[in-house]
């Protein structure tokens, strides 16, 4: 199985009143601490979607072996940011994408490679975070799902088709999902 882990990081900070993006978080940017992490899953490619800030946030990956989509219609929500990043699975004829955050920085390799081998084990096409009472990325998605996140709707995330489909849904307990940086005060507790 070819799987792709797709990174979000199309967002423009605005209540964080930076680049949340180029904020240092334990050596180095946020950004690439979660495209480390997201390299030494157990993914054939790793896509990263920019957006807002795109020149700035690619200067910042520079040499590093990854697919960068620039999301021309970012500014029109999360959805477009999926159709960016899963045209370009369907482009690379993945098997499967794992749809993933730059701003959960508990989030760990450990965990992505969970939901790979939970698809493998199971043959289930969705498996899924659940944290918080519900249920959201990290999310593996097998192609067959892909047409149905192409037609979100742009301020649409990717909950919606799990919920519809969690007969064919694995959920595995994720709760460093629930961490995520949006406020300085969330970046502030992270801090060590």
């Amino acid at each position: 199985m070819k799987c792709g882990l797709v990174l979000l990081v199309a967002g423009a900070s605005q209540r964080m009143g930076q680049p949340k993006q180029l904020m240092n978080y334990r050596g180095k940017t946020l950004l690439r601490h979660a495209v480390d992490t997201a390299l030494a899953a157990r993914v054939d490619r790793v896509i990263v979607v920019l957006g807002a800030n795109a020149e700035p946030i690619s200067a910042a990956l520079s040499g590093v072996v990854i697919e960068i989509v620039q999301n021309a219609r970012w500014e029109e929500g999360m959805g477009t940011s999926i159709h960016a990043g899963v045209r370009r699975a369907t482009e690379l004829q993945l098997d499967a994408a794992i749809l993933a955050l730059g701003d959960q920085p508990l989030v760990t390799t450990e965990i992505y490679d969970r939901l790979i081998a939970e698809h493998e084990a199971t043959g289930k096409p969705i498996v899924t975070s659940e944290y918080a009472g519900t249920v959201g990325v990290p999310v593996l998605f097998s192609d067959e799902y892909f047409p149905q996140l192409l037609a979100l709707q742009p301020d649409q995330g990717c909950k919606g088709v799990i919920l519809k489909h969690s007969a064919h849904a694995v959920r595995i307990a994720c709760p460093e999902a629930e961490v995520d940086i949006d406020t300085p005060s969330d970046f502030q507790k992270l801090q060590p």
